[in-house]
Formats: C-alpha cells, structure tokens, sequence
C-alpha cells in the first residue's frame, strides 16, 4: 500500500483525465468505476489499482487486500479530499478503482440458444445507455451491439448505471450496424427495428422464438432509428401508446421489447390482440 495525500501526483491527474476523456479510456483500454458494490463485483482480472480513504478502508481492509493481491494491483490510500476531487459523484463511497475494459466479440453473444440481443443507435443518454445494459442482464439477454456514435459505455454515469452489469453482459462498442446486422442475420438472428411506420406490426403480436434468435434495434432518443437501419431490419415493431404522448423513453421500450421477448421465450405463448 501507498499513501497520497497530493492532488499534483502524477496518478491523481491521471485518474482525474481518465474520468473526464472518453479518448483517453479507449486508448489505454481502462475506465474508473465508483462505490463499494462495484468494487465488491469487479473480476480480479480486471482490477488495476485501487484508491481507497483511511476510514473506509478499515471497514474494507479484508476485502481490499485480498482483491489486490488475486489482481495484483496497487492500492493507494488517499484523504477524503482528493477522493473527493477526482470522484464523478457529490457523495464518493470512499473507494475509486482503475479498471481493464472488457473485450467482447460477436460469437460471444452468439453462443447462446436463440439469443436475445439489443442493438442501439446513436444512444447519446448514459443513463439510458448503462439502464439497457443492466435491463439485458436481467432480462436474460446473451447481449448488446452499440453504433460508433452512442455515448461512451465507460464513463462515469453509463458505468454507475449498469450496477455492475458491465463487466458480465457481452456488449460490442463502436460496431458499424450495417454489417453487424446481415451478420446476425446469417446466424439465424432476426432483427426488429422498433420505430412507427406503414409495415410495423404490434409488438406483442409478433411470435419472437419461431425464428430462432432475435434482435431489437433501439435508435436514438430524439429522432429514432435511421431509415437505412430500418431497412436492413427484417420487420419493424411498435408499442402502443395512449393519451398524447408521442413516444417512450429509449431505455424503457427497450425493456418492455427485451421483457416480451424473453417472456414468450420462457413460456412459448403468445398474446394476439
């Protein structure tokens, strides 16, 4: 263990770059995750250092030590000052860790039977983006294909909103749908564009497992999907809506999608209205 009590250390700038330059984290392949129960559920093999205050790491100190020494990672014991100057949060849990980024590839979501996948455009929330994250999970989706231009999945409030998915959900960054899409699609992967148009259909009166595994495409908060991701989806679904609102948050259509699905895909049933 180490102890630093200035905020010129070279590491405390560093961390402090590294929460605020999404370049820097794809560059070095890390990003920094916050709080108690992240650090309890980070994989030793993707821990790199931690930074932790006096006070919390006497309540953490067992716990601490022996996740450092299975990684192999340093621990920096800092004041709550500077904890507080290199946090992303107004209340820092205490304990800050550099984290290796996961390495994810197309036949990792794949390997499951009928997988169930989210693909997302232009995602430009990170709390939409981290909540779908944390939803595939708990959904049993095998995974997620985000577009170059979605907001960055390692940063502060994406990372926090995942509550630890992130490092157990496959999730392939800054992939170019249009090749993702004929890709799945010659793996027996049928794609569904969830947007309102002419050829939409009813989105609990589609039957999802009949076609082996499924994917929704989810676009961006404001304008939705583009009209060439549309086109290279095999079938666009819609969720009705009641009253004037026009439409639903991005993360919570896509629940309800990745829930339907997964629903029929349990139960083999099917609601036609």
């Amino acid at each position: 263990m180490e102890e630093i009590t200035s905020a010129q250390n070279p590491r405390i700038r560093r961390i402090a770059q590294l929460q605020s330059k999404s370049r820097l984290r794809k560059e070095e392949g890390c990003f920094i995750t916050e709080g108690v129960r992240i650090f309890q559920d980070t994989p030793a093999a993707f821990l790199r250092a931690v930074y932790v205050t006096k006070e919390r790491m006497e309540e953490l100190r067992e716990t601490v030590l022996r996740k450092s020494q299975e990684a192999g990672a340093p621990v920096y014991i800092i004041p709550q000052s500077l904890m507080n100057r290199i946090s992303d949060t107004q209340t820092p849990q205490g304990v800050l860790c550099e984290v290796q980024m996961p390495a994810w590839h197309r036949e990792d979501l794949l390997q499951a039977e009928k997988p169930l996948i989210l693909m997302l455009e232009n995602i430009q929330d990170p709390g939409n983006l981290g909540t779908m994250v944390r939803t595939a999970e708990a959904a049993g989706a095998a995974g997620l294909i985000l577009s170059p231009d979605c907001t960055d999945l390692f940063g502060a409030k994406s990372v926090r909103a995942t509550m630890s998915a992130i490092f157990r959900v496959p999730v392939l960054t800054g992939a170019d749908l249009q090749e993702e899409i004929p890709a799945l699609q010659k793996a027996g992967v049928h794609i569904y564009a969830a947007c309102l148009n002419d050829q939409a259909q009813l989105y609990d009166n589609i039957n999802y497992p009949e076609n082996g595994g499924c994917a929704f495409l989810i676009g961006n908060e404001g304008s939705g999907l583009k009209e060439e991701t549309i086109r290279a989806a095999d079938q666009s679904v819609y969720l009705p809506m009641e009253g004037q609102i026009e439409s639903l948050n991005a993360a919570v259509a896509a629940s309800i999608l990745l829930y339907e699905a997964a629903r029929q895909k349990r139960h083999g049933v099917i609601i036609r209205g």
